[in-house]
């Protein structure tokens, strides 16, 4: 059967997140009317919005809103990602690791759709920080599918279709043209949260949540980072990297 894919869209915090092409390329806005689109649309008070992280320096990360929920970072998948990505899953299985009850986990079915699982993955796993409106359709899909396992999520996605049109609707709304639905896009997202004082990243194309160890809700932001100059190690000669917060307004 042929995959489910979605159209690609833009790692830009107006439009909310998600995969591009060019995305070293677009000049960002900081426009607040556009800011946190996605998360309008899909039934969420602005008290939270994705903010850009303009550099891992300390005094950059200064600049970002604090307190910080989760972090999204865009990186390439490339062919030293999936030799790292292999072996990482060897050692865990190997080796076990802790992994709490109440990360909210899911797979990825969906080609293209890593934008938006990396968006469900931060949210759901602050869902007690979020104000939602009376008839979010996240808030419907997070109380439908907060039984289920990861695989279950992965297909009751595939068949959510107002998180769909929200989805497709915002890859118009982006800097850029929209790529064609079956053009290969080799950038990913994942998201980094804070459940119960440990930092795990969610990766719908990994078989499980990675713990990364301790935080806290004050470390939380320079932790993550600390993971995402883990990613940026591993590839040192590629520059294809970006990260968003999700920030207190």
């Amino acid at each position: 059967m042929e995959p489910h894919r979605w159209l690609p869209l833009e790692a830009n915090p107006d439009v909310t997140y998600t995969e591009t092409l060019t995305i070293l390329k677009i000049k960002w806005k900081t426009s607040d009317s556009y800011s946190c689109l996605f998360l309008k649309q899909l039934g969420i008070h602005p008290d939270w919005q994705f903010v850009d992280v303009y550099g891992m320096e300390p005094e950059l990360l200064s600049m970002v809103p604090r307190p910080v929920c989760a972090v999204l970072l865009l990186f390439p998948i490339t062919e030293k990602y999936e030799t790292f990505r292999t072996e990482e899953e060897e050692r865990i299985k190997a080796k076990g690791q802790d992994v709490k009850s109440s990360v909210y986990f899911m797979k990825q079915t969906i080609n293209n759709a890593c934008g938006t699982i990396g968006l469900i993955h931060a949210i759901a796993n602050n869902r007690d920080k979020m104000n939602f409106e009376t008839n979010s359709s996240l808030k419907k899909f997070l109380e439908d599918s907060l039984s289920m396992t990861p695989e279950e999520r992965a297909k009751y996605l595939e068949t959510y279709e107002a998180i769909r049109v929200t989805h497709e609707s915002s890859a118009h709304e982006g800097q850029t043209e929209a790529p064609s639905i079956d053009e290969k896009v080799d950038l990913h997202f994942i998201a980094l949260v804070n459940v119960g004082g440990h930092l795990y990243e969610l990766d719908g194309r990994k078989p499980f949540p990675i713990n990364h160890g301790e935080t806290s809700d004050d470390s939380f932001l320079e932790d993550a980072i600390e993971v995402c100059k883990k990613f940026m190690e591993r590839d040192p000669e590629e520059l294809r990297f970006n990260a968003i917060a999700l920030s207190a307004a």
